[in-house]
């Protein structure tokens, strides 16, 4: 076995050059941590429009997607600036970790902490896929959804850090309009609509979106799937024209559906018709 031994001056090199690293990375100057004499407190401050991989836990395990990050925090009057690489720090140390709510609200108390800081926001966007199954046929095929999880954290004197959860979810739909069918001799206009849910709540792990969608789902004239056969789209065609619904009654339907969900503090239901007929989009928004 042959050893490679580094001669005795070249560690001397090493050693000094990293020395001087050292000291000379102790004496730049921490701009960001000085005291900033205008006194004006910022309630938001970090990074956004954040591309980063991420891995999200569902029903079929974890699933790799791409997440959308806004990150932010409060800033005390006295500070001049945050400290902007701590918060990809924070992205890479959960990259690889399935992401839940309780998980991802779980990055939220440990942003405070690591940025200093009393108050907090978070917000990722993604791509969430699950798998239907088509209702005559049965081949199976991926539907995509569009996933926000969203939260604000605050440090409170008496009950440590406060965490609220919000859950977004965009499902597109098919709806059907009753006034077309009601006029017509045959047939009735229809079109793709989008729902959009947010619910709010302390409890992040009794929100789950692999419930609520489905829920969401069933108030549609028909609900869609991402591969259909003949057989199915006949299916699908009859199912909407036997379930006409305004936008009026799909937002009613789904706030229905949804405000009685446990965990559910505040829910926010919008649905908008892309109108096959007109230029222009139906538009209905539910709160409660």
């Amino acid at each position: 076995m042959n050893f490679f031994v580094l001669p005795a001056q070249a560690l001397r090199s090493g050693l000094l050059i990293m020395t001087a690293n050292i000291e000379a990375l102790a004496s730049m100057p921490d701009v960001q941590s000085s005291v900033d004499t205008r006194r004006v407190a910022i309630q938001k401050v970090g990074v956004r429009d954040v591309r980063y991989p991420m891995l999200v836990a569902g029903a079929e395990g974890a699933s790799p997607t791409i997440g959308e990050w806004e990150l932010t925090v409060a800033l005390p009057p006295e500070e001049k600036g945050t400290h902007m690489s701590r918060f990809l720090a924070l992205l890479e140390q959960y990259r690889n970790q399935a992401l839940s709510p309780q998980l991802f609200c779980q990055l939220g108390v440990e942003m405070l902490d690591l940025l200093n800081a009393s108050r907090g926001e978070v917000a990722v966007t993604f791509p969430y896929f699950l798998t239907k199954v088509a209702p005559v046929s049965g081949v199976h095929s991926l539907m995509d959804y569009e996933v926000t999880w969203g939260l604000q954290a605050h440090q409170s004197m008496d009950a440590g850090v406060q965490v609220e959860f919000e859950l977004t979810v965009l499902v597109p739909v098919t709806s059907l309009c009753p006034c077309s069918k009601a006029i017509s001799e045959y047939g009735a206009h229809n079109q793709r609509s989008h729902v959009t849910v947010s619910v709010l709540s302390a409890q992040p792990e009794l929100l789950d979106v692999n419930r609520l969608i489905p829920l969401i789902e069933q108030q549609a004239s028909c609900e869609l799937w991402g591969l259909l056969k003949r057989g199915d789209e006949k299916y699908v065609t009859e199912r909407a024209y036997d379930n006409p619904k305004f936008v009026e009654d799909l937002v009613r339907d789904v706030a229905v559906a949804v405000r009685d969900l446990p965990g559910v503090e505040h829910y926010r239901v919008e649905a908008e018709n892309f109108e096959s007929i007109h230029n222009h989009s139906a538009y209905a928004v539910v709160e409660g």
